[in-house]
């Protein structure tokens, strides 16, 4: 994918339908699903209202060929149109190695599976529906859980990083991608308005701001990036960094 430079393969390419989701004022404005209506628009969704994403699958590419062991499995959890299993699958040139994109959307999964059976490479993928909290992983040198973890209770994140902890080889590399927020309220303020900036600079209104801010906040729940980092040193991890930040969007690496 990313053979020469960042980008032979952009996410933002992706065919898509414009996001117009929350473009009209709403009688009632319903939680947030991950269903047939968003995947059609979400490569345009994401492009538009996450900061640094084509950044981060590029670099989930990279970082996937530098860990990935022979025989091993790589494992894209919340995979939803397999943008990170695409990067996976462009980079690395590990013998043996085959990618895992699990998602519990359907229509999430059946986008993805035309996007990843549309070129023809030598890394295998299945595209597996299941729930990530009760998915024991096999063999894995490799694991993004990129902007996942977040739709998770926060009672259930310890032990479904622990789940994913001990499937993996040692050596393996996991790749958390999260919304953060906070302690300082002045920090959450002032981030959470260079986001909403950058929403309008792609083209959103207020209106769809604020009804989608309402739809995702009761369903994706994000926690300050010392919380990231203490759970996955308490889950095993023996290295964690945070590798990438923009505005209120970040990267961790955690090596076991």
């Amino acid at each position: 994918m990313y053979t020469s430079g960042i980008s032979m393969f952009d996410f933002q390419t992706m065919p898509t339908d414009k996001d117009t989701l929350y473009s009209v004022a709403l009688d009632q404005v319903t939680d947030f699903r991950f269903d047939d209506q968003v995947a059609r628009v979400f490569p345009d969704m994401i492009k538009r209202s996450v900061p640094g994403y084509s950044h981060i699958i590029a670099m989930i590419g990279v970082l996937a060929n530098q860990y990935a062991q022979p025989d091993s499995q790589l494992y894209d959890l919340g995979s939803s149109l397999g943008a990170a299993s695409l990067a996976m699958r462009h980079r690395v040139q590990t013998p043996g190695v085959r990618i895992v994109a699990v998602d519990n959307s359907q229509a999430m999964l059946d986008r993805a599976r035309d996007f990843l059976e549309s070129e023809d490479l030598p890394v295998p993928v299945e595209c597996l529906c299941a729930d990530i909290t009760e998915l024991d992983l096999e063999r894995a040198s490799f694991v993004v859980l990129n902007f996942t973890l977040q739709f998770i209770a926060p009672q259930h994140r310890s032990q479904t990083l622990s789940r994913i902890y001990s499937g993996m080889l040692p050596g393996a590399a996991l790749i958390l991608s999260e919304k953060l927020c906070f302690d300082d309220p002045q920090q959450d303020a002032l981030l959470s308005k260079h986001h909403h900036d950058f929403k309008r600079a792609n083209g959103y209104s207020d209106l769809e701001i604020s009804q989608k801010r309402q739809a995702i906040e009761h369903v994706m729940l994000p926690e300050t990036a010392q919380t990231h980092i203490d759970r996955l040193h308490a889950v095993g991890f023996k290295h964690v960094s945070q590798w990438f930040q923009s505005f209120n969007f970040a990267s961790f690496i955690a090596i076991k």
